[in-house]
């Protein structure tokens, strides 16, 4: 896995999540990661009922996991370089150590 440039790693980034949908649709979940007080990209991310159970068990609501995975996504790349829609299940075709650590991740609920 490529090394991130330092400028990256110091970088605080917050991600603020809010999710429509429920069990029956699935969910679309509108990400904005900031830096600072400033927006520095926005994503649409789509997640299924049994993607949920299988990556977060005891949650009822994707917003925790969405969070983690972009947080997850971060650790590994800039912002500018997540894609702006994409399917939850996408980062494990580019990062195939996604699934297990979100599933190890002590913070899921």
């Amino acid at each position: 896995m490529p090394e991130l440039p330092t400028r990256f790693r110091a970088v605080n980034w917050t991600v603020e999540v809010r999710c429509s949908g429920d069990r029956r649709v699935g969910w679309t979940c509108f990400a904005g990661i900031r830096e600072g007080d400033r927006i520095v990209s926005e994503h649409e991310i789509r997640l299924a009922a049994g993607d949920l159970a299988r990556l977060a068990p005891s949650a009822t609501d994707p917003t925790d996991l969405v969070e983690r995975s972009l947080s997850f996504l971060l650790e590994r790349e800039p912002p500018a370089s997540i894609l702006r829609t994409f399917d939850l299940t996408v980062i494990g075709r580019f990062f195939p150590e996604y699934e297990a650590a979100i599933r190890a991740d002590k913070r899921a609920t």
